[in-house]
C-alpha cells in the first residue's frame, strides 16, 4: 500500500511553478513501542489533562496554549491565531535565493524530506529546477510552514528528486569554539600520528546500513517473541559488569598493541 502523502503543495521559482508532494525521508514507525498498562488488570492506562488547582479533567475544547508572562500569568493564544502567523508559506515553497551547496554546515541540517513532482504536467518544470541547481553546485533556500512553525528550508538536488532539509533556528546552534578551543592547543606527536594512521588503515570497511542497525531493537524483538511463547513472568537477570579499562601508561605501546591485534584479527 502506498504511503499517505505527508504534504502537498507547489514549488515556485520566479514565474515557474509546479505541483509537488513531500514525504519525510526518515521514519521511526518500525521502532518497538510499548503501552503503559495497569499491571494488576492488564488494561491500558489513559492519560488526561487535569486542572492543577481543582484536579478536574479539562476537556479538549477548554484547552488553550499560553505564553508565560510570569509564574501565575499567561497570554492565551488560539490555534487559529497560530495558523495565521505565516499563512503565505503553508502550501508554496517559494525559492528566494541560492547559495553554494558546501556553504551550509552540517550542524544546521535538521530533518530531511523527499520532494517530487505530483503530476506529469509539472515534471518538466521540476526537472529544470533540479538539474540547474545540480549543474551550478547550488542549493535553494526558501521558507515553509512545517510542523506548525515557519522554517527556513534548503532544497538540494538528489538523483531524480530533491531533498528538502528543514534548517535549525539560529538560537538552536551552539558555537563549536566554546567547546573545542582548549583541545586545539596541543600539537600531536608525529610518531603518534603515524601509529594512529596505521590503526585507521587496518579498520577501514565499506559503508553498509548494517553498521547503524539498532542492537537494542533486535534484543527487544527477541525478548517479545520469547515471552509470547512463554508468557510466564521471568526474573530479570543481572547484566555482566562491563570490563573497566585500566590506565594507559604509555600511549605508543597501547597503539602498537592495538595494531598488532588488528593484524592478527585480519
Amino acid at each position: 500500500m502506498a504511503p499517505r502523502v505527508f504534504w502537498k503543495g507547489y514549488l515556485k521559482l520566479s514565474l515557474v511553478t509546479c505541483p509537488v508532494t513531500m514525504m519525510p525521508a526518515t521514519s521511526d514507525s518500525g521502532k518497538v513501542r510499548f503501552h503503559t498498562l495497569n499491571a494488576r488488570t492488564g488494561h491500558r492506562i489513559v492519560s488526561r489533562f487535569v486542572d492543577e488547582v481543582s484536579g478536574k479533567t479539562v476537556e479538549d475544547d477548554d484547552q488553550a496554549k499560553g505564553y508565560p508572562k510570569s509564574e501565575d500569568e499567561h497570554v492565551l493564544i488560539e490555534d487559529e491565531e497560530l495558523d495565521a502567523v505565516a499563512l503565505e508559506s503553508t502550501r508554496t515553497i517559494d525559492i528566494e535565493m541560492f547559495v553554494p551547496s558546501a556553504s551550509i554546515a552540517w550542524i544546521w541540517y535538521d530533518k530531511p524530506h523527499f520532494l517530487s513532482p505530483s503530476d506529469k504536467i509539472g515534471e518538466e518544470a521540476f526537472s529544470v529546477i533540479r538539474d540547474a541547481m545540480a549543474a551550478t553546485g547550488k542549493v535553494g533556500i526558501a521558507r515553509l510552514v512545517l510542523y506548525r512553525r515557519e522554517r527556513a528550508v534548503m532544497l538540494e538536488p538528489h538523483g531524480k528528486g530533491i531533498v528538502l532539509w528543514t534548517l535549525r533556528y539560529g538560537d538552536e546552534v551552539r558555537d563549536a569554539d566554546d567547546y573545542f578551543n582548549e583541545s586545539g592547543k596541543i600539537k600531536p606527536d608525529a610518531a603518534l600520528m603515524k601509529l594512529v594512521g596505521n590503526l585507521i588503515e587496518h579498520q577501514i570497511v565499506d559503508w553498509d546500513d548494517s553498521l547503524v542497525q539498532d542492537p537494542v531493537q533486535e534484543n527487544l524483538l527477541e525478548l517479545i517473541a520469547a515471552k509470547e511463547k512463554s508468557p510466564k513472568k521471568s526474573r530479570r537477570s543481572a547484566a555482566p559488569a562491563a570490563e573497566q579499562p585500566g590506565n594507559v601508561i604509555n600511549i605508543i605501546d597501547a597503539l602498537k598493541k592495538s595494531i598488532a591485534a588488528e593484524r592478527k584479527g585480519k
